[in-house]
């Protein structure tokens, strides 16, 4: 759903079908399905735009100034070797979604690959949003503070990842005969 033009994260959308389910005002399957599809389509269009017009993207100054061709070729022969794990991975990070759904489409991962790993991803979250949502309306303040408060855990802790990999790298770069 946000990957269609919202600039809104798509577990609002599905929090809200699933409140509105609960409370009886829409079918919870026709809700859930409308979900499913809406962020598939989303995903697919982000794919698609990184498919057929990612190249432009990376020429562009601003692109450039973040990703240097080195670090472009680094990115896409990750994604050679990982592209599935990384878009299954993606599909649970806020904030990581589109850039990764669309390094994909740069990348060519083939779009029946993207497509299957992103639907088994979308098949087990989006019910489980869809479901509390629906299950627990009447705490649904309480619920997302807690999710919020692993999301914040789990942000710091792959931050603290990534600063541990790169002091590593420059570590070893480092300890590199000149």
């Amino acid at each position: 759903m946000a990957g269609l033009g919202l600039p809104i994260p798509e577990e609002i959308p599905i929090i809200t079908a699933g409140v509105l389910s609960s409370q009886g005002l829409v079918r919870w399957s026709l809700a859930l399905v409308v979900c499913v599809a809406g962020v598939l389509a989303g995903d697919t269009a982000l794919y698609w735009i990184g498919h057929h017009w990612g190249e432009r993207l990376l020429d562009w100054r601003l692109t450039r100034l973040v990703l240097s061709r080195e670090r472009e070729e680094a990115v896409k022969r990750a994604y050679v070797r990982h592209g599935v794990k990384i878009v299954f991975t993606a599909r649970f990070v806020v904030g990581f979604r589109a850039a990764a759904f669309l390094t994909a489409g740069v990348a060519h991962v083939p779009f029946w690959k993207f497509i299957a790993v992103d639907g088994i991803a979308a098949m087990a979250g989006i019910p489980l949003s869809f479901g509390v949502a629906f299950l627990f309306t009447d705490q649904l303040a309480a619920v997302m503070r807690g999710v919020h408060r692993v999301e914040r855990i789990l942000a710091l802790a792959v931050m603290a990842l990534i600063a541990a990999g790169i002091a590593f790298v420059a570590y070893r770069k480092s300890r590199r005969p000149v």
